[in-house]
């Protein structure tokens, strides 16, 4: 195991050497990081070329990667090209509030979804069944910044028409500073949660069923019933354990389309998350505070899916690492 996971991890360092290049190479010819510096009344014109050389901006596109690299190493993720702050700071903030409710959202939508694919599997054809296939179906279908949407207008109307607050539609806090935790955090955050929530309850539930009716039908399952099984044991036993494989397939790469859906929802919802702060950095070209955010989600990404491929192994003792 031990060997397979170093392979891994020294099979991703090209690739992630030539994917952050190609980023780079595309993020710094988007726009120009110095472009609100050039608009400044109060800036001294001569500060700017000091600017330029301290941040290597003066030479080649591929001594700018490497210079990037070095910094992303020895300073911690590096200096914003357009306050000209440490990155490091910004990122400790806004993952810790994507991170409260990506992790929330995905946790509910495994356990929500896992068992109503269990259920529906169990119940084939049953009004149960219909229902929520036919709910699941709906969540496939629905874009995330349409769902959000939604859900702010609800609310909207609920609280002009009722006059009763139950979840912000924007911000973090009622309050700039507020806790972290608390009430008046969840009523903040409650419906960035629903959106990604159901979005991924979707895919989870719809995978676990046709996952637990394919292992339903094999001919182990039918012998450990002709063995006088009880159902319980048969479902739980050797039914749900193989059925999970899929599943941490699709968990695995829901990793990367929750971050995804993490900027839409957190731009609609104004959310102070990494979302939010990619679409801002990158419309003012701050090369490097994107391409730190591009790093730190391919780690994760990366990460996720070594977990699922010793997750197999777990979970199906005919899977062998060599």
């Amino acid at each position: 195991m031990l060997t397979f996971i170093a392979r891994r991890v020294l099979y991703t360092i090209p690739v992630m050497v030539a994917s952050s290049f190609l980023c780079f190479v595309s993020v710094s010819y988007a726009g120009n990081p110095l472009a609100k510096l050039y608009a400044s009344p109060i800036l001294n014109p001569d500060i700017i070329p000091k600017i330029i050389h301290q941040n290597h901006l003066d030479v080649n596109i591929v001594e700018r990667y490497f210079y990037w690299v070095q910094s992303l190493f020895t300073q911690k993720l590096g200096i914003s090209l357009v306050t000209l702050q440490p990155l490091l700071p910004d990122f400790e903030r806004t993952m810790g509030h994507t991170f409260q409710f990506v992790i929330i959202a995905e946790t509910l939508a495994i356990i929500l979804g896992v068992a109503v694919g269990i259920f529906s599997a169990i119940r084939q054809y049953s009004v149960f069944d219909y229902v929520f296939t036919s709910t699941s179906f709906v969540g496939f279908a629905m874009p995330t910044f349409w769902l959000a949407l939604m859900l702010q207008l609800l609310f909207v109307y609920v609280w002009k028409w009722w006059h009763v607050r139950i979840f912000y539609t924007s911000g973090l806090n009622a309050v700039p500073g507020g806790p972290d935790w608390g009430l008046d955090r969840f009523q903040h955050l409650a419906l960035p949660i629903i959106t990604l929530l159901i979005i991924s309850f979707a895919g989870y539930s719809r995978y676990m069923r046709a996952s637990m009716l394919d292992v339903i039908n094999s001919d182990y399952v039918r012998t450990a019933r002709a063995k006088g099984v009880t159902e319980r044991r048969v479902i739980m036993r050797h039914v749900f354990r193989n059925a999970l494989i899929p599943i941490t397939t699709f968990g695995a790469l829901n990793v990367g389309a929750l971050l995804g859906g993490a900027i839409i929802t957190e731009s609609i919802f104004q959310l102070d998350g990494m979302g939010q702060y990619f679409i801002i950095r990158l419309g003012n070209g701050d090369t490097y505070a994107v391409m730190a955010y591009l790093m730190i989600t391919s780690v994760i990404i990366i990460a996720f899916n070594l977990i699922a491929d010793i997750t197999y192994g777990i979970l199906d003792p005919r899977i062998r690492y060599e």
